[in-house]
């Protein structure tokens, strides 16, 4: 008895001295960990998909296959918090006018695109911004002699207006005498003729006549933006949906039961669904590791871009207007109240200052109804708040899911649409942060890019892209690179339920990690857009390695 005792005894010494055993070890590493105990190290292992060291010791590792990253920053894997994926993916490939910045070149790429794809099929995005030409809205009659037997139904970049040609039109069934529906406007000129834009709800007049894409599109269009998206070290996305939702989550669904997932997923269905959804958690669960569901996204309004923002006061540009509610109020009241009690996750889109105080008022009586639980009530963009409001998220513990580099476009226009005391309260991100709420990061892609550094660059400099505001447009609200990193990583985990999995570069969680070909504390913050991804780790496995 005594001889097994002595040997368990030095077996267990020989346990506590031997080397971890992994698959991988790189060393000679710059990471930031996401870890507030452990936040620099040199040397991370990995088993598997998972992480089984970090630190500054390479000899308490023993491993297959060794890298050395010959000192290059490391961050946790990128999440972006707000994609439209599936249309993003399918944009990559589309007519590409976000910087035309004439009518003149707006009008020709449109003609050189039709030109080298001839045909008849439908041609989407394309994401123009009118302010670059002055704000002049486009008409039909700039590009139905150039489009040939295209239909052509093109988004703005923020999403909320797109433009058609006639051919467009014709097909859908619209016409000058054809009313607008509640929540979206069809824009006429002063004859009472269409002049080919929609805004918000008008979109779906169009929409409707636009054929489903095909399920080999559909994951066409997923193996493009997850490749693209990886390419810039994010690993993990927010999908809020870009065919309905349903038609996304399937697609996802269909690609993992085939085994091919390329990255890490959280889908968003309609608020207006959230029975239905209810029911589908109910039967399937709510995912994995690497596909998740069990969130619903809604809408109280539209965008600053289209004068569809709510506000309390009229835009300063329209003072008729306040902007507009795309959803019922009551309706979605009723349907926050019914999700959250059922333990579904809420985000709902809320642009203007109205709209957010709106939102969290909704949040607020649904907490008192419910009853206390961790339900982790998003609010989409926050963009346009009251600074009285903001203590509003801290104090109901309420998500600001905000969008940075939005503000390099709309800071070089957003004064001809509202006053100063509005505009501090713009993309406040900072103010949010100081009182206190959760603030994460991403981009709304396709309406900004993908990339996470161009967010963070956006964050610490809020510079605009006019270049007119070199110390930063509101630089009262600019934040540091490590908070902005947090925003994209750690809190963007914890604003999607998988904290303690991902977003920190610890012992036990996944391998996602990206390298960067340099330090973002040492560089001047204005070239941070600049910097590249040499390597992306998802689970693990390069996933991606620059040439």
């Amino acid at each position: 008895m005594k001889q097994l005792f002595f040997l368990l005894i030095i077996a267990a010494i020989f346990s506590c001295n031997s080397t971890n055993k992994a698959d991988k070890v790189y060393i000679n590493g710059n990471i930031w960990t996401g870890d507030s105990v452990n936040s620099t190290a040199s040397v991370i292992a990995i088993k598997g998909d998972k992480i089984i060291y970090v630190g500054n010791d390479a000899t308490q590792i023993e491993s297959a296959e060794v890298i050395d990253l010959g000192g290059k920053m490391v961050v946790p894997g990128f999440t972006d918090n707000h994609t439209h994926f599936l249309s993003a993916g399918y944009g990559l490939s589309s007519v590409k006018l976000k910087d035309a910045m004439t009518k003149a070149a707006f009008i020709q790429r449109i003609s050189d695109y039709c030109k080298q794809h001839p045909g008849d099929n439908w041609i989407r995005e394309g994401n123009w911004d009118n302010e670059n030409w002055g704000g002049e809205l486009p008409s039909k009659e700039w590009i139905d002699s150039v489009t040939g037997d295209h239909p052509i139904f093109i988004s703005r970049y923020d999403g909320h207006m797109a433009f058609a040609n006639s051919k467009a039109m014709e097909l859908a069934g619209v016409n000058k005498n054809t009313i607008s529906p509640a929540g979206g406007v069809i824009v006429k000129n002063a004859k009472g003729e269409l002049t080919g834009c929609f805004k918000d709800k008008a979109m779906a007049l169009i929409d409707k006549a636009i054929p489903d894409p095909t399920e080999i599109e559909l994951e066409e269009y997923y193996k493009s933006a997850a490749m693209y998206a990886l390419e810039r070290g994010v690993t993990h996305v927010n999908d809020m949906g870009s065919y309905g939702g349903w038609m996304d989550l399937n697609t996802y669904r269909r690609v993992a039961e085939k085994n091919k997932s390329l990255i890490r997923m959280y889908a968003f269905m309609p608020l207006s669904t959230w029975n239905k959804l209810d029911s589908f958690v109910q039967k399937n669960g709510r995912g994995d590791d690497m596909l998740k569901w069990g969130g619903l996204k809604g809408y109280v309004d539209g965008s600053l871009g289209s004068t569809t923002a709510w506000f309390h006061e009229p835009y300063l540009d329209d003072p008729h207007s306040h902007g507009l509610t795309i959803t019922d109020t009551t309706d979605l009241r009723n349907w926050v109240k019914g999700a959250d009690k059922a333990g579904l996750h809420i985000a709902v889109h809320a642009i203007g200052d109205r709209a957010n105080d709106f939102i969290l008022s909704v949040y607020d009586e649904a907490e008192k109804i419910n009853g206390a639980s961790d339900r982790r009530f998003r609010v989409e963009h926050a963009q346009h708040v009251r600074l009285a409001a903001i203590e509003n998220f801290a104090k109901q513990k309420v998500i600001a899911s905000m969008h940075p580099y939005h503000l390099v476009d709309d800071g070089i226009w957003a004064n001809k649409r509202l006053d100063e005391s509005r505009l501090k309260g713009t993309y406040a991100i900072k103010e949010m942060m100081d009182k206190g709420a959760t603030v994460t990061f991403g981009s709304d892609w396709p309406v900004a890019p993908v990339d996470a550094l161009f967010g963070i660059y956006a964050a610490v400099t809020r510079q605009t892209g006019d270049n007119k505001n070199p110390n930063g447009w509101y630089p009262d609200q600019k934040i540091s690179v490590e908070n902005a990193l947090r925003f994209y990583t750690l809190n963007n985990a914890y604003a999607s339920f998988r904290d303690g999995k991902i977003g920190m570069l610890k012992t036990g969680y996944y391998a996602d990690f990206a390298v960067l070909e340099q330090d973002l504390f040492k560089i001047d913050p204005i070239n941070i857009k600049n910097v590249k991804v040499d390597l992306t780790v998802l689970n693990g496995k390069e996933v991606f390695k620059r040439k």
